[in-house]
């Protein structure tokens, strides 16, 4: 039996991919820091090593302990991380590393792998922890394994767009599916047709696998929903998936009653949005310009995608199970009411 290496493996991206890797017969063994509840505790076919991926002596102890055959690196945010898992684990069947669309340096639809432009990455942008550097560092990241690759080590890159489903603590998709189930009037910035690609988690993990087993080293692979959706199909999608749910505060401001699962879309542009002292960058998950992965160098791997229905509906009823509500990314109904009460006069 082939034995997994998960560093990081216990909040979202991660933890789904220890359930895949499990599902497909392998051994598993996070690696850690232990900082996050691991929904694996109690499970006997997960090996648990706990240390800082950061330290090296305790990442190599890690490797040396449990001997994987395939790597999957969670958690590798600064190039230096990647260019040491490739050093440490530089005899592996396989160390994925998991970069990112925003490793592209260039606005074209669609990104190809080995077409678009990666990001520049400085040395002070190579350190910082910044949002403003992420892709630059992630960019880099990939670097490093292209660089690791041609002295001989079986590593590669998977780079998923925006990622969502159950256990997703970013709480980006929570916010649109709390406001679909509380409210019957939906601000959708802009005029709706808006394309962020997206990509379902348990299709992230299944790539990540995929690549593991059936990639070329030094090669990266998109990963994202075969089918997208623009900001206002994806309202409508969860509006469909939420039918028959409870709004969690089902009083007369709410505007909906159970099992009421029509919404009214409201496109407002950034001068209406002004009218409420809000802007189109306040709506998360909203991107001017169109960011769009070509997915087909995955596909020809075997991979497959799951509908964007079915992805949707898992998200929608573990958004429902949780406490999650997004309102950190809320830019203030009172401020949509605003702009919804002028919008009714014209």
């Amino acid at each position: 039996m082939d034995t997994a290496l998960v560093i990081g493996g216990t909040r979202f991206i991660g933890r789904h991919t220890v359930e895949e890797f499990l599902d497909h017969g392998y051994e598993v063994t996070v690696f850690n820091r232990g900082n996050h509840d691991n929904p694996f505790e109690s499970d006997d076919q997960v090996d648990h090593v706990q240390g800082d991926r950061t330290d090296d002596a305790e990442l190599a102890s890690a490797a040396r302990e449990v001997e994987p055959d395939v790597v999957i690196d969670c958690v590798a945010y600064h190039p230096r991380d990647v260019r040491t898992a490739c050093r440490i684990f530089d005899d592996v069947d396989a160390y994925v590393y998991i970069s990112s669309g925003s490793a592209y340096g260039a606005e074209v639809m669609p990104k190809r792998e080995d077409e678009t432009p990666l990001c520049d990455c400085t040395e002070e942008q190579a350190k910082d922890d910044s949002h403003e550097s992420y892709g630059p560092r992630k960019a880099e990241g990939d670097r490093a394994v292209f660089a690791a690759a041609e002295d001989g080590v079986n590593a590669m890159a998977v780079r998923p767009c925006i990622v969502y489903g159950p256990h997703d603590y970013t709480e980006r998709l929570d916010f649109w599916i709390d406001r679909v189930n509380e409210y019957d009037r939906i601000v959708v910035p802009g005029d709706g047709t808006n394309v962020w690609h997206r990509a379902y988690v348990e299709d992230v993990a299944s790539a990540l696998r995929v690549v593991a087993e059936a990639g070329e080293a030094g090669e990266a692979y998109n990963i994202g929903d075969r089918r997208m959706v623009t900001l206002e199909e994806m309202v409508e999608l969860v509006a469909d998936c939420l039918d028959g749910a409870e709004p969690r505060s089902a009083d007369e401001s709410s505007g909906r009653s159970p099992r009421d699962t029509e919404v009214e879309v409201v496109h407002a542009s950034e001068r209406e949005l002004g009218i409420g002292d809000l802007s189109l960058d306040d709506y998360i998950l909203y991107r001017d310009y169109p960011h769009v992965l070509d997915t087909n160098k995955l596909a020809a791997l075997g991979w497959e995608s799951t509908p964007v229905d079915e992805a949707m509906q898992a998200a929608v009823d573990d958004h429902l199970d949780s406490d999650r509500d997004g309102s950190e990314h809320d830019p203030g109904r009172e401020n949509e009411e605003r702009v919804l009460g002028v919008l009714d006069t014209l």
